[in-house]
């Protein structure tokens, strides 16, 4: 499933020979368009017609409305149900453009060329597509496994820093999670580079790919990857409907935070743990001023979350460093605590 480039991209090549589709899609945005596609295209040795589909960047972008533009660009281009569909992007490319793919004509072909460190770590990975309805987080989408993953580890070259760690976060997660060693690897990097960064890639990548393989629909062991992602993906949807969205990565930080605080007052670890995880992460992102929000916007859009059914907000939370349970209902006495925990940090 994951295949890491050599220079010359000659996995690509082959695997595009065997294929044989009757066209190639590459969908960027104006980033990779500039940064990463003429890498793609410079190496590309095939001689199937090809079309570049480009968007602006950015999460407001992930929507409905772009994905039946690009069903109507399709359409245009006479895209059989034979095509390929190439995602070279960050995770909002992945995600938009793997829905796009399993709907258009009942689900076409696709593969996921990351070029972001969270879109290498954890979007491009799984089988989860989507789009955002209005400003709630991936309601829209579809399970549907791409052809393939390609890594090219040094896209994350042109990667701004706040994007580096904002992918960062994922990989702490998977840490906490599932593999304490991985946790203690990451944290043991004083600066946040691609240089220092890019040997744990592979490592992150395979703990995601691991869980999705247990439980592809997402059933049991893979809502694990929810952690930090039930408060995270509330704050970072209100954050988008202000018209000030956040990365992705700083939104989760601030959600592992809030979660590992609430593991600890559902009496899942003791304090010594819990103080450390804050710590640590603390330590790499900054604090997000969520006075702006109240308690009650932020715990109704948890409870809209697509995992929880009946109302009931359903939290994975950590048992230990690189343990952790799924479905657990905790209080609301003591998720407001949490967020009020979290405010205070910013005092």
């Amino acid at each position: 499933m994951i295949s890491i480039l050599d220079e010359d991209f000659s996995q690509l090549n082959v695997f595009l020979e065997q294929l044989k589709p009757s066209k190639i899609f590459i969908l960027v945005d104006e980033n990779t368009h500039q940064y990463c596609l003429p890498k793609l295209l410079g190496n590309l040795e095939s001689e199937i017609p090809f079309e570049i589909i480009e968007i602006e960047a950015g999460e407001e972008l992930k929507t409905v409305e772009t994905a039946a533009q690009l069903w109507q660009i399709l359409a245009e281009f006479e895209a059989d149900r034979k095509c390929l569909i190439i995602n070279l992007g960050g995770g909002v490319i992945t995600d938009l453009g793997g829905f796009v793919a399993s709907t258009y004509k009942r689900g076409v072909k696709f593969i996921n060329i990351p070029t972001t460190l969270l879109g290498m770590c954890d979007a491009s990975i799984g089988g989860k597509t989507g789009v955002d309805l209005s400003f709630l987080k991936n309601m829209v989408g579809t399970f549907s496994l791409p052809e393939k993953i390609f890594l090219y580890p040094k896209f994350l070259e042109t990667l701004p820093f706040v994007e580096l760690r904002s992918g960062f976060a994922e990989m702490l997660k998977h840490g906490l999670i599932a593999d304490s060693k991985h946790w203690e690897d990451l944290i043991s990097i004083n600066d946040l580079t691609f240089e220092n960064i890019t040997p744990y890639i592979e490592r992150s990548m395979q703990i995601k790919q691991e869980v999705v393989e247990k439980d592809f629909r997402e059933e049991n062991i893979r809502k694990t990857l929810n952690f930090g992602h039930t408060i995270g993906h509330a704050v970072e949807s209100l954050f988008l409907e202000s018209g000030k969205a956040i990365p992705h990565g700083e939104a989760v930080a601030m959600g592992m935070i809030c979660e590992t605080k609430l593991s600890e007052l559902e009496g899942l670890i003791d304090e010594k743990i819990s103080s450390q995880i804050i710590s640590t992460i603390n330590h790499y992102f900054p604090t997000l001023i969520i006075e702006n929000f109240s308690e009650n916007e932020i715990m109704n859009l948890m409870k809209n979350d697509k995992k929880n059914s009946l109302q009931n907000i359903h939290f994975s939370l950590i048992t230990n460093i690189g343990s952790c349970v799924f479905y657990h209902s905790a209080s609301d006495k003591n998720i407001k605590f949490c967020l009020e925990y979290y405010k205070n940090q910013q005092n």
